[in-house]
Order: structure tokens, then sequence, then C-alpha cells
């Protein structure tokens, strides 16, 4: 069995555009889908998915992890995001192949269930881009939540942290209290609330001033509150917040991982399978993540061949805690691909068809 060609396609989703991954083997009618979305860099990664594929042409796709070394280690130059988002979209691809020629679903080769469904967080509006992003009073925010808990959603995240300078200002402080307690107040208590700082503040000590001021509102967790780079800062906010912190979404491969788990700097890590280089390279992440007694919420904005994606590893990883979802994107976002279970508020169930999905 032999790799034949690799291609992109690309769909536009409004705020993303979406890039499938598609390879075609030697084998009638065998043929694998991936993403490898990453947002405003969609010419970058299908050039880098155009560059890899002479390096597996004639490769067999069943040996995901020499392909894997293979576009690693050939590129010689250390890959970014680009080409760690396009190595990512061509192995789910690969496991795609392998589960169709086993005749299994991929989360059986993963290491098979460690549950019976994946709990599962949405976003204002299930994720469309007005609703998430220019929701910026009480109402707004309390309006858009208790439509997505009327549908069935136990856990919702909202984005109202305001970019800021190296302090934060007191009336935006008290605003993002005053916002998020009205939504505590809506939605209850059984409803778990995640709020995303998108690593907006400049500091750790004006992080520090937000996550402070919603410490009543008893968050699942705090996403990003600084920005990744800012491996200290992450340390300050990690020692000092009573609210859980997360982050991990913009760190790539194990590598860039390890001293964010090894020195325990968060409570939760988010990697992205499109991003981070894979099903396999995160279920790495995860077990380094496991020893250190850390949970795994994985990042997944973006299309959904990655939803899919998740929901194999979500289903095969023991220490995944809660599967992020944007199936409102777009109104067609169920309609792309023929999903291997029936998408419920909240849960998604284990999938039984073999590879990861019916069809594209």
């Amino acid at each position: 069995m032999k790799i034949v060609s690799i291609t992109a396609q690309v769909c536009n989703a409004e705020m993303r555009n979406w890039i499938f991954v598609r390879v075609e083997t030697d084998q009638p009618g065998l043929i694998g889908w991936g993403e490898a979305t990453l947002e405003f860099k969609t010419n970058a990664v299908i050039g880098a998915i155009a560059d890899f594929a002479p390096m597996l042409a004639g490769q067999d796709p069943r040996d995901i992890e020499h392909c894997v070394q293979t576009m690693t280690r050939h590129s010689f130059w250390r890959l970014g995001v680009i080409g760690t988002s396009a190595i990512s979209g061509i192995e789910m691809a690969l496991w795609d192949i392998l589960g169709k020629v086993l005749g299994v679903p991929v989360w059986r080769l993963l290491g098979g269930k460690v549950r019976n469904h994946l709990r599962t967080y949405t976003h204002l509006g299930l994720g469309d881009m007005r609703a998430v992003y220019e929701s910026d009073t009480a109402d707004a925010i309390v309006g858009h939540a208790r439509k997505v808990v009327e549908m069935g959603y136990d856990a919702l995240k909202v984005v109202c942290i305001p970019y800021s300078h190296y302090t934060a200002p007191n009336a935006e402080v008290d605003r993002v209290r005053r916002v998020v307690g009205e939504l505590r107040d809506a939605v209850g208590d059984d409803v778990d609330i995640m709020v995303d700082f998108h690593g907006r503040p400049a500091s750790a000590s004006a992080a520090m001033a937000f996550i402070d001021a919603l410490s009543d509102a008893r968050l699942l967790f705090v996403e990003e509150p600084v920005a990744p780079e800012d491996i200290g800062g992450l340390a300050e906010v990690k020692r000092r917040s009573t609210t859980p912190i997360a982050s991990g979404e913009r760190l790539i491969g194990r590598r860039e991982f390890e001293p964010i788990l090894r020195d325990r700097l968060v409570h939760i890590a988010q990697p992205d399978i499109c991003h981070t280089g894979g099903l396999a390279e995160t279920k790495k992440i995860a077990a380094m993540a496991e020893i250190a007694g850390i949970g795994i919420a994985p990042h997944n904005p973006i299309g959904p061949i990655a939803g899919v994606a998740a929901l194999h590893f979500g289903v095969s990883t023991p220490n995944v805690i809660i599967q992020e979802e944007m199936s409102g994107a777009v109104p067609w976002y169920g309609d792309v691909v023929k999903w291997p279970i029936e998408r419920r508020p909240g849960r998604w169930d284990v999938p039984e068809p073999s590879g990861s999905r019916n069809r594209s």
C-alpha cells in the first residue's frame, strides 16, 4: 500500500478557512481525511502541505510514526505552527486510513475507550463569531448563555476580558466582575463557566486583577491568562490564583509543553490536535500531563474533521476533562462531513464506524 497524493481543500467558514487534507492511496477508494486549519495562515499551510507531499509519496500510510518522522526530520529547519499544522492534518488522515483498513474506529487504535461519552462545552451562539466576539455587555452575554443552557449544555465559555496594558484599569476590572457575576446568577451553580483571557493582559499582575475579581463566580478555569511565551508570568499566576488555570493552545509539540508540565504551571493543559503535530503527539502530551497530575481540555474551535479527531482522542485519553466545540460557527457545520455519531448538546457519544469518520 502506498501514498499516491496529498492535497488540501479549503472551505471558508466566515471567520476561518477550514483546511482539509486528503491523502489518497494506490488502493481504489481508500482515502484519508484530516484537518490543518490555522487562522490567518491559509496559503502558508497549503504550501507546507504541498512541500510535504513528495516526502511521503510512495510511503506506506500505515507507518504513521515513520511518516511523521520523515516530515519532521527531512524538513531540516525547525518547524513552527505552520509546518506542524500541516503535519497534523496529514497525520490525522493517515489514522483515518489505518482505521478503514483494519475495520475499526480510530479510538480503538489509540488505546481503546476510557469513557462511554465525551463531555463537551461550547461558546456563546454555539461559536457564532458575532456572539463570541461582539457580546460585550451583561445583557448580551447573559442572553446568549441562557440559550446555550436551554439547548442542554451544562458548560460554556465566554470571552470578556479586554486587552490591557501592564496594569488593569479598575473600571474594566469592575465591569468584568459584574458581567460574569450576572452570568453566574443567570445560569446557576450547576453550569460550568470558563473565561478565555486570550493572553490579553500584558502582565501577570494585570491578569491577576481580573482573576481575583472573578473568584466568587467559581469558574471551571480561566484560559490563557498571559501570552504563551510568558512562562514566568504563567508561573506567577498559577502560584497566586485560587481559580484553576488552563493554557497551551498556542504551544507546539511536547517539547514546548515540557517546561509547562514539568513545573506544573497549569492545572489544565490545552493542546490543539490540529497544531501540535497530530493525534499521536497529543497523546504523548496527555501522558506527560497525567504524570504531573494535570488534566486535558483540548483546544478545538475549528472545523468538523478536527472535531471528529478530538472525539476519538477524548474517548481514548483518561485525563481529558472536557472538550471544546464550536458547532455553530456556521449554520452548515454538520453538513460538511457525515458524522459518525449524532451530536448532542454537552455530550458526544463513542463512534463505532471504522476510521475517524464516515465520509467527507
